[in-house]
């Protein structure tokens, strides 16, 4: 109560935000109580958070990018079904966190899941490492792996019951990681707001430093030491940089669960079909939005003019209660039922939950397109000349390029490209999120017309192993500059344009692009095997490199991309950004209260 008194001090005073000593965004800290500024949050709580996703994307990356070789050279499994299970456990993975996310947001909060996660990753870990060093789960009897034309049974089994155990910890791990950092930033202080911006920028900077590491120093050890040393490697840098977690618990931005964000979505539809009868309101002032005083729910939004049909939900009438009086709009207003009633936010949080449909369906294409270097990117460069002078680089390691154009892409958009647009456009974002997809969206196009031009000048060549794997360069950088433009564009989105309740969610729902993406891209393989074998009786996909045309696989990748990007550039066109209503910015403290000015389109 002192504090809140405080609060309302400095307000009437004409004190500015900045100079406000609490945090007010419905946040506590690790005893539960308001956050104080100056000692929680911003950078100095999510370098904590960026050391544990380092530790996470190398291990990720160290594991898939080298899985198809794995899976073809210790395993004994064809190209086919090697490149199919490749995208089956990659679309687990990504798409499993959509139940972490939820569990996250509606009851155990972000910093129990990320905790609960690292151990069950841990775990796996522990096993893919113990199935390399105990002798009764090796892969062979010898202890030359390579020399092994049939693994045993018991092997592949733990193999794989790590692997998705591995998948399991990130369902939990990688939607909450990324939400717990962004929470660190108040987006009602100005100057927090524009850091969190810069927040994804070196969340991906941070991921592209463990993926260039995964993909070069891990692989390397995994092809030419032993794969064993490698998962131990792993396993000891987790372990670490889980107890480095721990360590910042006490700088940390908490953000207590409210229960099923759904629930509240679903009684809003359920009221508006109950109200379908009746004429939308031409003045957005007559529907119903929770008072000042008795806000408790967050920050409100402002009414947009999209789905209007949600917007029935909000309108208030007259009814008669169980004593046959008729009950005034006031006492209705005082206790409405939300199944009947809704407020203005409520229908807003469901809007913005039905526009991310068309974004998330446009962006599977994308999706599609990533799952290539991890398949069949690896497995054109292993028919490649791979020395450079005399040292041999492992097929896997390609990935690096990719890595390091994301890492370029990303520093130049935050250091150079964002402060240039601010002083030319105005808009504190610079380039707008769907603007920064899109962009993306051309990269992609790009760079699978370049893979297709390439696999055919490597099918042209007589000796496959005279060809320089650099040439596989140019597609790898340009879809790594991709993924600057349109992975963090996608995270930015998926985590500002959804209700403050679903950040866990939203992230989630990024994931589950990829997820589906490689999924779709095994879909995509199992469709083009059978229709090429039966049209002209070989597939463009054989059971290895030489006997495969995946140049008119990515011929069809350019011309898919190419349609969607089409259709995304129509879905987006006048795309009606969040509104937050400024003036009724409130906190949980001591019953809710009112901060700040204005209304904010976040773009």
């Amino acid at each position: 109560m002192e504090q809140e008194m405080e609060r309302r001090g400095n307000i009437e005073s004409g004190e500015s935000d900045e100079d406000q000593k609490w945090v007010y965004d419905s946040s506590v800290d690790y005893k539960g109580k308001v956050p104080v500024r100056a000692s929680t949050g911003v950078w100095k709580a999510s370098l904590f958070i960026i050391t544990i996703e380092f530790s996470e994307r190398l291990s990720y990356f160290g594991i898939a990018t080298n899985l198809i070789t794995y899976l073809t050279k210790i395993i004994r499994q064809d190209l086919n079904t090697a490149a199919k299970n490749v995208n089956y456990w990659s679309g687990f993975t990504t798409i499993v966190p959509l139940v972490g996310g939820f569990l996250a947001d509606s009851y155990t909060g972000r910093f129990v899941m990320v905790l609960f996660s690292s151990l069950v990753y841990l775990m796996g870990l522990s096993l893919l490492t113990m199935s390399q060093y105990i002798p009764s789960l090796k892969p062979c009897k010898n202890t030359t792996t390579e020399m092994c034309n049939r693994p045993r049974k018991i092997h592949e089994v733990v193999f794989f019951f790590a692997l998705y155990m591995i998948s399991v910890g990130t369902g939990g791990y990688k939607p909450c990681l990324e939400s717990f950092g962004a929470d660190q930033f108040d987006d009602d202080h100005p100057e927090e707001r524009r850091k969190k911006m810069s927040f994804f920028n070196w969340w991906n900077f941070a991921l592209c430093c463990g993926l260039f590491l995964g993909v070069t120093v891990i692989v390397y050890v995994q092809d030419y030491v032993s794969w064993g040393i490698a998962d131990l490697i792993l396993l000891i840098t987790m372990a670490i940089t889980i107890v480095i977690f721990y360590m910042g618990r006490s700088v940390f931005r908490y953000r207590v669960p409210q229960g099923s964000p759904l629930t509240p979505m679903v009684q809003v539809l359920v009221a508006a079909i109950r109200k379908r009868n009746l004429p939308s309101p031409l003045d957005p002032s007559l529907l119903y939005e929770v008072p000042k005083s008795e806000n408790i729910q967050g920050r409100l939004l402002c009414h947009s003019d999209r789905l209007r049909f949600l917007d029935k939900a909000a309108i208030v009438v007259e009814e008669k209660d169980h004593h046959h009086h008729n009950s005034t709009i006031n006492d209705q207003r005082k206790q409405y039922n939300p199944w009947r009633l809704a407020t203005v936010t409520r229908v807003e949080e469901l809007k913005l939950i039905l526009n991310t449909i068309p974004i998330w369906l446009t962006s599977l294409s994308f999706g599609i397109t990533i799952a290539q270097p991890s398949t069949f990117f690896v497995k054109q460069a292993a028919t490649m000349n791979l020395k450079l002078n005399d040292f041999k680089i492992p097929p896997a390691s390609l990935a690096s390029l990719g890595a390091i154009a994301m890492i370029i892409s990303v520093t130049l958009y935050d250091r150079v490209l964002v402060p240039f647009l601010r002083k030319t456009t105005g808009n504190e974002r610079g380039l707008s999120i769907l603007r920064r997809i899109g962009i993306g969206l051309i990269f992609s196009v790009v760079a699978m017309l370049v893979a297709a031009l390439v696999e055919q000048k490597r099918l042209g060549v007589y000796d496959k192993e005279t060809m320089s794997v650099f040439w596989l360069a140019p597609q790898t950088i340009i879809l790594g500059f991709g993924d600057g433009f349109t992975l963090v564009g996608l995270q930015e989105y998926f985590y500002d344009q959804v209700p403050d309740s679903m950040r866990s969610l939203g992230i989630a729902l990024y994931l589950s692009i990829i997820g589906v993406g490689s999924y779709l891209s095994s879909f995509l393989i199992i469709v083009v095997d059978h229709v090429t074998e039966k049209s002209s009786g070989k597939s463009w996909i054989g059971k290895d490199m030489s006997s495969s045309r995946l140049d008119k696989f990515y011929w069809l990748l350019t011309a898919m991309n190419g349609l969607n990007l089409c259709v995304y550039m129509i879905v987006t066109r006048g795309y009606t950004y969040k509104n937050v209503d400024r003036d009724n910015v409130t906190t949980l403290v001591d019953g809710g209260s009112n901060i700040g000015n204005g209304v904010e389109q976040v773009q």
